[in-house]
């Protein structure tokens, strides 16, 4: 099973614990903005490792050749034992690699080593509706918007807005 991704640019590998600083440095404004992602605006780089990199089965970032983080992702079943053939993924891509491909690359790193670890489905279970750059991307990756949760997330700034679950068969039926 690969879990090293190199391109001309860029490489994916497994986050290490060495890359925490600089990986929480690109999700910490995102995690503040209170946009995208379900977690608490206020909480710390501690709390964030404990939920992007210990409470899911595997993390990844994207670096450049001398190190930079351009972005992290991160698999884990969808639900205990009887809903663990399905995963979820979160992605964040840093604010100066977006629209440059590289949540593409990810997603289809994350697709290879959700199929490497057995899973035979990925669900997102809270896009938010106005995150359309990711809504997007993930139709254009073949994922499918299965449906729309009114009101199921708390934007910070244009208060509750509707999130999607987003779905994908991984077994090439």
């Amino acid at each position: 099973m690969p879990t090293i991704a190199t391109t001309a640019m860029v490489q994916i590998r497994p986050l290490l614990p060495k890359d925490w600083p600089a990986t929480w440095q690109i999700m910490e404004p995102v995690v503040r903005a209170g946009e995208t992602l379900p977690f608490n605006p206020a909480m710390d780089a501690g709390a964030g490792y404990a939920i992007w990199v210990e409470a899911a089965q595997k993390a990844f970032v994207v670096v450049t050749g001398d190190g930079q983080v351009l972005g992290t992702y991160h698999i884990k079943p969808n639900g205990p034992t009887l809903a663990a053939h399905v995963c979820n993924c979160g992605y964040v891509v840093a604010p100066t690699a977006r629209r440059q491909g590289i949540g593409s690359l990810m997603f289809s790193h994350s697709q290879e080593q959700a199929v490497a670890l057995g899973f035979q489905a990925m669900q997102f279970n809270l896009v938010v509706a106005t995150n359309t750059a990711a809504v997007q991307a993930w139709q254009r990756n073949g994922m499918a918007i299965i449906g729309t949760l009114p009101g199921a997330f708390h934007h910070q700034r244009l208060g509750f807005v509707d999130a999607h679950v987003m779905f994908k068969s991984l077994k090439g039926d």
